[in-house]
């Protein structure tokens, strides 16, 4: 009897309690403004969210930012990328953006087969030149980088050249795969000298000629980037070089540093996570009304989103008092307009 009547005890305690809790549940509910189910949250990312876009490259130019980006164009049930042309995009503010008419495709160079992979445009003297990464003929098995060039940021662009900058046979002492020729990047520092940046597996780097069309030089191996696999991108900020690229696969973005352009580099970490729902990463960095920008792609437009159907997306960087970057924090609100 004494076991019952303790048992009686703990379980009327329990219902008392749970009466309480009830009641106190219920006026927690009472306390919740009966709209907070319709709260939305602000989803600025992906800034483009009617056509995929890849392998984000900007250029800031007289007050306004193009955004150059490859088009996904993958189906559903196709598991690896179909990219046909670039599409450039402008923005005075980075929130609203204007889509121009397509400005370049890998058929308008004539020694290319296709694949509109990624490419970087920079401004040199009132020309615009894009330097891109197709597939090569049989000529020159295997990627290649190519060179367009247009008085417009937003094109007409035309072959520069008549042939590629880079072929895969350019570099096979280095590697032996057939895409490691891949997403160029220019730089052109405070003296006027250019370099292109680029490679899968391996990083390279060369000097350009003051036409931004011709080698003025050998081909180096960038040293000092530990799991390098792709996309590098370079740029300056006071008196530090920053080369970040693609770390790892599925890749997240690392970065390192140094006192010059030619190194040596100096790892210092990862700069942005896995980019959700993709294995691929690509990033471009800009200045834009006195703050700095982190641009990426994600597979984030769903429910088709993913590896080869991803989207840009672009949110704040900060630096730390030494130089050294900040953490990018991925976010689906994305940024405010830049004033």
């Amino acid at each position: 009897m004494r076991d019952t009547n303790i048992n009686r005890t703990v379980l009327s305690s329990l219902k008392k309690g749970m009466a309480a809790g009830f009641g106190l549940g219920c006026m927690l509910l009472a306390a919740v403004p009966s709209n907070a189910q319709n709260v939305k949250i602000k989803e600025g990312n992906p800034v483009i969210k009617d056509k995929f876009t890849a392998d984000p490259a900007a250029l800031v130019h007289d007050g306004t930012v193009y955004l150059y980006a490859g088009h996904d164009e993958a189906p559903n049930d196709f598991h690896f990328y179909r990219m046909n042309e670039w599409l450039v995009y402008s923005s005075t503010d980075m929130v609203n953006w204007k889509e121009h008419p397509v400005p370049l495709k890998p058929a308008d160079f004539k020694w290319a087969k296709g694949d509109a992979w990624a490419a970087e445009v920079i401004e040199k003297d009132g020309k615009f030149y894009w330097y891109v990464t197709v597939t090569h003929d049989d000529t020159h098995p295997g990627k290649a980088i190519g060179v367009a060039v247009a008085d417009s940021p937003t094109g007409p662009f035309k072959d520069a050249r008549g042939s590629a900058l880079i072929t895969n046979d350019m570099t096979t002492e280095y590697t032996e795969i057939s895409w490691d020729d891949i997403d160029p990047t220019v730089f052109i520092d405070d003296d006027g000298q250019a370099y292109l940046f680029w490679g899968n597996t391996q990083a390279y780097y060369a000097k350009l000629k003051d036409n931004m069309t011709e080698l003025d030089g050998p081909i180096i191996p960038v040293k000092g980037l530990p799991n390098f696999t792709e996309a590098p991108y370079i740029h300056k900020r006071k008196g530090n070089y920053y080369l970040s690229y693609a770390y790892q696969f599925p890749e997240k973005i690392a970065y390192a540093m140094s006192k010059s352009i030619e190194g040596p580099w100096e790892f210092k970490g990862i700069l942005n996570e896995l980019a959700g729902n993709s294995n691929t990463n690509h990033q471009a960095i800009i200045d834009f009304k006195g703050k700095s920008y982190f641009i990426y792609h994600t597979g984030g437009i769903q429910p088709n989103g993913g590896s080869f159907r991803r989207s840009v997306a672009i949110d704040r960087l900060y630096y730390n008092k030494d130089g050294t970057m900040k953490r990018v924090v991925m976010t689906t609100e994305g940024i405010d307009p830049a004033k």
